[in-house]
């Protein structure tokens, strides 16, 4: 047996030694990343309580609208509605029968309203709000105008509740977006802060009106850009703020998923046979929606009228097709689904595919797509998502009844198609398969469909054309005008100091005994503002600046002063070794517009002087190329 070790007190005190050492070091790293990250995480909280409370607004707006222009003047109430939408009890209930031509009226009148409101506050406001949100965060420094988000409200309120066809989520994606783009704004934050904060207002404004917390941050970091990139500083400040927002929104309409689903599985490979001609269906679905939608807004851009009527026009065609397809199926009211938000149609068709035809559901997806591109085309306001649900839904649905008619034992549940019709066209459309695979499943509330809506997804992503429906996306983050100058400072990073050193030039210097106005006769010959001292060695003891001379040029009487009384001494100088990427660094902590170059920090021996404006001449270069004329650096 083996005789147990006596303990080792030396052992023990080495450890509580060690340890006493690492923890404060790990703790004052650990503040200075929460530090680091802290201020946008709490700001994101205010985001997304801001974000989940405009949603509210803006639910009520639009169902009050709604109510009193469709409900109460034209007698028409949806047949069915998501089954997780809350009802609003203090309306009051409608008895008025239904008087088909109003719809010809009402959105007509509705249009009319938001394009003067519209083109008269905000002009930026008009159309989907999403790709104004990625125009912002690419081109304009993430800077939204301040009243954007109020015309926004009232315009898409005024639009969708008269029977337009769009969606929610663009106008409450704006609204997010812009608190957050003031917000940074008011606190004077950088540029990179208020872009993050403009997309966590997106991604909170999609997760409060969708009810998908993780689907509005993966939305806000993915919808940015066309190919398969994230914008990872982005996702963990629209996580905080769509959890926010989906909370705020929660405790007024509940923590049940938007739409009601029957139970579906997947449960067989042979599956993804019928499943991958989904994802064909949806692709030639997409490529239709994309490219008419801008067909229409370039027909309606080159109208010869004033662009506050274009929105009347757009919306009094569209309500003329879906009172055309009312009485060509025989009066159903499932056919007027391409009208206003259409969300019904989706919930009939996953509560119970065999009441509906396929040729109903395929009509509608077809009608919501020309609907919606004059809606939204024309200048009206409005989301494009929200319509792309119902496509996608309807047109999965449609394949779905045909398949399952065909090959019941592959197909058991059309239920099923519709669902991940919606991930997939939407993911063809807009170049985001990851956050709508996702999103999807939040608003349905099952998971079960996670594998095929993934294949899905992604076959319909791969085999989709380049035309997305958020024209103000751009390819990846080289291409952004916001990470320009990142990745321009990642080629400065090779770039060394001593490429802007002309060797055996002679460096004007100063001595330490050199009156004041052998100083201003050294700094005006040689061309510099700034001017190193040395000692007889030509080591670096400090430098001049020239508005500091001109200071000492004020004083009355003029006392007598040398160069060693005007010198600096805590300036940092650069060696040839640094980088022009150190160079910007140490340019702003001295706050000098030339600094001298010595052969390294011990020595100090002075070697030469660098410009601010070399290094902005060299920086230019590498963002935009070189100019005629330019010397490379």
């Amino acid at each position: 047996m083996e005789e147990a070790k006596p303990p080792n007190p030396a052992g023990r005190q080495l450890r509580w030694w060690w340890l006493a050492s690492w923890l404060p070091q790990y703790l004052m790293q650990d503040q200075r990343r929460i530090r680091a990250q802290g201020r946008l995480l709490a700001l994101s909280v205010l985001v997304g309580i801001v974000a989940g409370l405009a949603a509210i607004l803006f639910f009520l707006a639009t169902r009050v609208v709604e109510h009193y222009a469709l409900d109460v003047v034209a007698g028409y109430q949806p047949s069915v509605r998501p089954a997780g939408e809350v009802e609003i009890s203090w309306l009051p209930a409608v008895t008025r029968p239904f008087r088909p031509w109003l719809l010809l009226v009402i959105p007509t009148i509705g249009g009319l309203l938001s394009g003067a409101i519209v083109f008269t506050f905000a002009p930026e406001a008009e159309g989907h709000g999403t790709d104004s949100v990625i125009e912002a965060y690419h081109q304009h420094q993430g800077r939204i105008r301040p009243r954007v988000p109020l015309v926004k409200i009232v315009a898409s309120a005024l639009t969708i509740g008269t029977g337009g066809s769009g969606g929610r989520e663009g106008p409450i994606a704006q609204i997010g977006a812009g608190f957050g783009s003031l917000l940074a704004t008011l606190l004077r934050l950088t540029t990179t802060e208020r872009r993050i904060l403009l997309a966590a207002g997106m991604g909170a404004g999609i997760a409060a009106i969708f009810r998908a917390p993780l689907a509005g941050a993966l939305f806000a970091a993915e919808v940015l850009y066309s190919s398969p990139e994230f914008e990872p500083e982005v996702i963990m400040p629209a996580a905080i703020s769509s959890v926010v927002s989906y909370c705020t929104f929660g405790l007024y309409a509940g923590w049940e998923p938007l739409f009601k689903t029957p139970d579906l599985v997947f449960s067989n490979p042979l599956e993804l046979i019928p499943y991958t001609l989904l994802a064909l269906f949806v692709v030639v679905l997409a490529a239709i929606y994309t490219h008419s939608f801008y067909g229409l807004v370039h027909v309606f851009h080159r109208l010869p009228m004033p662009r506050q009527l274009r929105p009347a026009v757009g919306a009094f065609l569209a309500a003329a097709i879906g009172l055309g397809l009312y009485y060509a199926f025989g009066r159903q009211h499932q056919m007027l689904a391409v009208l206003s938000f259409g969300y019904g149609a989706i919930q009939e068709a996953l509560s119970d595919s065999t009441k509906i035809s396929a040729w109903v559901l395929l009509a509608i997806a077809l009608g919501k797509i020309l609907t919606t591109g004059l809606t939204i085309g024309s200048g009206g306001s409005g989301g494009v998502f929200g319509p792309a649900m119902v496509i996608g839904g309807c047109g999965g649905g449609a394949l779905g009844i045909v398949l399952h008619q065909l090959w019941p034992t592959l197909v058991p549940h059309p239920a099923s198609f519709a669902i991940i019709g919606m991930a997939g066209f939407f993911a063809a459309a807009a170049k985001t398969p990851i956050s709508t695979l996702v999103i999807v499943s939040e608003m349905t509330g099952g998971y079960h469909l996670l594998l095929p809506s993934l294949w899905v997804c992604v076959l319909a992503f791969v085999l989709s054309d380049e035309k997305s429906i958020y024209s103000a996306q751009v390819v990846s983050r080289n291409q952004s005008p916001a990470h320009r100058g990142a990745f321009a400072r990642q080629l400065l990073q090779n770039v060394k100091v001593s490429g802007f050193l002309t060797p055996g030039q002679p460096v004007p210097s100063l001595a330490l005994n050199d009156p004041l106005a052998t100083v201003l006769d050294r700094l005006e010959s040689s061309g510099f503002l700034v001017l190193p001292v040395v000692d007889g060695e030509q080591r670096l003891l400090g430098i001049v600046n020239l508005d500091e001379v001109y200071l000492a040029t004020q004083i009355h009487p003029a006392p007598p002063i040398v160069a060693e009384d005007l010198m600096r001494h805590e300036v940092q100088p650069l060696t040839p070794s640094d980088t022009v990427d150190r160079a910007l660094e140490l340019f702003v902590e001295n706050d000098l517009m030339v600094l001298p170059v010595v052969s390294d920090l011990e020595q100090r021996k002075l070697v030469g002087l660098v410009r601010r404006l070399d290094i902005a001449r060299s920086y230019l270069h590498h963002v935009h190329g070189p100019k005629s004329g330019d010397r490379p650096a």
